[in-house]
């Protein structure tokens, strides 16, 4: 009984000793919660006099949210010390309520001043920006003649339309040196006015130019570099594209195969002579597609090669057989709807799917089509069979459902002299007639393929 005492007494002082703690901290977060209140105004009002009121709508949303929430914190805080006595329960849920507000707050406060972080930290470094600005319209305007003379130069090899992309560059560059330099003064005299959020949009817009400028110069430079690799280029891929054409000479001769290596022939033959402008992008374009057009249709030759094509007479036979073993499945079914169950009608209604998507696939109807071209017979005998299967299934399902329905035990049989005379087991002798008649079929298919 003495032990059980003493648990009991270690337990609650645990148990007090973890609600001081928790006291302790509802206390110093409400403290740190309360001057970062009083920081973060100040930085709000810094970011409005430097980026203007729009600019520091959700940070000011943001404070007034903080601010309400924490003053219920407060009002917490102050029933733990009033004259009215609280359980241990009642103080516990108290702090702990105290320490979540507190961090909300903070996370609160920290994601929005986050995002105004950089904007802030370009405001205050306005003066150092607008001169870097400056620096770098002195710097790239000095590019411009060299860019132009680069220009000049390059036509003399290329054609217009290879400089399309960059000729127009250098006078675009001054132009927009030109509107930062202009953007650059608006902002200095923006923020003499006070007119901080002002000053701030024409700032951006000088930098973006700089930035814009700087661009297209580079572009300048970077073509010329890209052009002698893609003339380099271009003389590897015409001697590859030459060789593939010897070598397509020794490949099966099909349409596409001959359709491809014409484009090759007429895209080699479209090459400039030398000491002529050329543009080495749009020949390298157009060489790597005839190229990539003659290995497609190469490919396809060889894998029709090692996969011989039905001759015509196997896929007739093949649509004449569906249509002879669904016609038969059909009229069985037809001729006994109450004794068929779901599967047999299942069977038929998917065999007569697939045969009208046979007469789509042929653009005609299969059983009256007079030519099929060889790259669609494989895919039509293969529709074929899959019609003749699914309407054999069903034949099979129906005579299953036939015989299940029918009469049984003595002098109940169909053949029962009592239901007519004859022997017995007439139906099923029709039915495997009529089943054998389509296996005899189906031999015959396999024997013409």
């Amino acid at each position: 009984m003495a032990g059980f005492w003493g648990k009991r007494k270690r337990e609650n002082l645990e148990l007090q000793a973890q609600d001081a703690d928790l006291a302790k901290r509802a206390g110093a977060a409400l403290v740190a919660a309360d001057e970062r209140v009083r920081v973060t105004s100040d930085e709000l009002a810094f970011a409005e006099a430097e980026l203007g009121h729009d600019a520091t709508v959700e940070l000011s949303e943001g404070l007034a949210a903080v601010r309400e929430h924490l003053g219920e914190a407060f009002r917490l805080n102050q029933l733990n010390y009033d004259e009215i006595p609280d359980t241990a329960d009642e103080l516990r849920t108290r702090n702990a309520r105290i320490v979540q507000l507190c961090d909300w707050a903070e996370d609160v406060l920290d994601e929005r001043t986050a995002a105004l972080a950089d904007k802030i930290a370009r405001a205050r470094r306005a003066p150092e920006i607008i001169a870097g600005v400056r620096a770098d319209v002195t710097r790239l305007r000095a590019l411009v003649p060299h860019a132009r003379e680069t220009i000049e130069r390059l036509a003399a090899r290329y054609s217009r339309e290879a400089l399309a992309q960059v000729d127009v560059n250098p006078r675009e560059a001054e132009q927009l040196l030109g509107f930062a330099e202009h953007g650059a003064a608006v902002a200095e005299r923006r923020r003499e006015a006070g007119q901080r959020e002002q000053a701030n949009l024409a700032l951006e817009a000088a930098t973006e130019s700089t930035r814009r400028a700087s661009t297209l110069l580079d572009a300048v430079e970077t073509f010329e570099i890209e052009a002698l690799r893609a003339e380099s280029t271009l003389a590897a891929i015409v001697e590859d594209s030459r060789g593939d054409l010897v070598v397509a000479q020794r490949e099966p001769q099909t349409p596409a195969v001959t359709a491809a290596m014409a484009e090759l022939q007429g895209a080699l033959a479209a090459l400039p002579a030398a000491g002529v402008n050329t543009d080495p992008f749009a020949q390298l374009t157009r060489l790597r597609d005839a190229n990539a057009g003659l290995d497609a249709a190469i490919a396809a030759a060889r894998e029709r090669a090692a996969r011989p094509i039905p001759p015509l007479e196997h896929v007739h036979h093949a649509i004449d057989d569906a249509d002879r073993q669904l016609a038969v499945a059909r009229d069985v079914i037809a001729g006994h709807r109450g004794w068929i169950g779901a599967d047999a009608r299942t069977r038929l209604a998917e065999a007569e799917r697939v045969r009208i998507d046979l007469d789509h696939f042929l653009g005609a109807p299969a059983a009256t089509v007079s030519v099929i071209g060889e790259d669609h017979r494989e895919q039509a005998m293969a529709m074929a069979r899959r019609v003749a299967h699914l309407a054999a299934e069903a034949l099979q399902l129906a005579k299953r459902d036939i015989d299940s329905s029918r009469p049984q035990g003595p002098g109940g049989g169909w053949g029962d002299p009592g239901w007519g005379g004859g022997r017995r087991g007439g139906s099923s002798d029709v039915m495997g007639g009529i089943l054998g008649g389509l296996v005899i079929g189906s031999v015959l298919d396999g024997i013409f393929d």
